[in-house]
């Protein structure tokens, strides 16, 4: 099969990435492999591939958000059967006898194993995944529509569970891109107000087009103090400032998976039972609960699609901040 190949870690522009042919994996017991249809770009893989995060695999295949159809199962699959339409993310392995998964925080598992980081991910023709780590996609959306799912969406939503946000309380999403726009959809859904702060007046459109309660900038003075807040982008300079946006009692959720250093200068901005959060990893219940509701409210998704040979043009778009909404890579038709 066609693969994407990651070996040595460089900046994007560089395309360090390259395609080669490489062995068709073979599913094991347990396993499903699917014929990947779409595969999702995440900043995650820009960390990994320019060095952010340290390379844990290599060679190695990225992609964490993948959708196919499955075209073989491993002796004792039950969950899965050929022709079978699923979606793979971030998560890929957690050991399940841990005090962090018996007690549903699987996400924190020090034996934990991840798609596209240390296991090999979906810019590829097929990959294979356990089928306790593969997730029913339904048919209500197609599989280029599903792939964004597989993380932003699903990502955007834990990061709200993990806010406390409830029905009436006023959300703020500091930076605006593809998890951010589920967001502010599930938010909507449930009866939370959402307030954006983006430098990007693309972004500013984009979070106008969802319908946020209100859109500004970084110098742009808020209508008010936030129950809850969300920070997205690796930015640690900007913690501070949406902890002084937060009413007293206030959590802020830092959605990022690398983060610039954090230096809070002030101590009010951090007093009156402020909080502050790191999102780590996602569960396969977020995974569950959010695809659920995604196929209940009509989630909308917006990508932008490349074919598969492009994919070194898409890691830099997306670097860039020029891609509108996800890209997607076309795999199979």
């Amino acid at each position: 099969m066609k693969a994407w190949i990651l070996e040595k870690q460089a900046r994007v522009e560089e395309k360090p990435l390259t395609l080669q042919e490489v062995p068709t994996p073979q599913p094991a017991a347990g396993e499903i492999r699917l014929k990947v249809h779409a595969s999702g770009v995440c900043r995650t893989d820009i960390h990994v591939t320019e060095g952010d995060l340290p390379l844990r695999k290599s060679p190695l295949i990225l992609g964490h958000q993948v959708a196919g159809v499955v075209d073989e199962v491993g002796e004792g699959v039950t969950g899965f059967k050929t022709g079978d339409r699923a979606g793979v993310t971030w998560l890929n392995y957690s050991c399940g006898n841990c005090k962090f998964c018996r007690s549903g925080r699987e996400n924190l598992c020090p034996q934990a194993r991840f798609t596209g980081w240390t296991e090999d991910g979906g810019h590829a023709e097929y990959m294979k995944v356990s089928q306790d780590f593969a997730f029913h996609t339904g048919e209500n959306l197609s599989l280029m529509e599903t792939a964004p799912l597989m993380c932003p969406g699903i990502t955007g939503y834990r990061a709200l569970k993990l806010t406390g946000a409830k029905r009436g309380d006023r959300l703020g999403l500091y930076g605006f891109g593809p998890a951010a726009s589920y967001v502010i959809q599930i938010a909507k859904y449930v009866g939370i107000e959402t307030y954006v702060v983006t430098r990007s007046e693309k972004n500013q459109n984009w979070a106008a087009g969802l319908e946020a309660d209100w859109v500004g900038g970084y110098e742009d003075r808020i209508p008010g103090k936030f129950d809850a807040a969300i920070l997205f982008p690796p930015a640690g300079n900007l913690v501070e400032i949406a902890l002084s946006q937060l009413d007293s009692g206030g959590k802020l959720v830092l959605g990022a998976v690398y983060m610039t250093p954090i230096e809070i200068k002030d101590y009010n901005h951090l007093w009156m039972e402020h909080s502050i959060q790191s999102l780590a990893n996602i569960t396969r219940d977020d995974g569950r609960e959010f695809l659920e509701l995604a196929s209940k409210m009509g989630i909308k998704t917006e990508m932008e699609i490349f074919p598969f040979d492009k994919l070194p043009e898409a890691l830099i778009l997306a670097k860039e901040g020029k891609v509108k909404g996800t890209a997607v890579i076309r795999v199979a038709f």
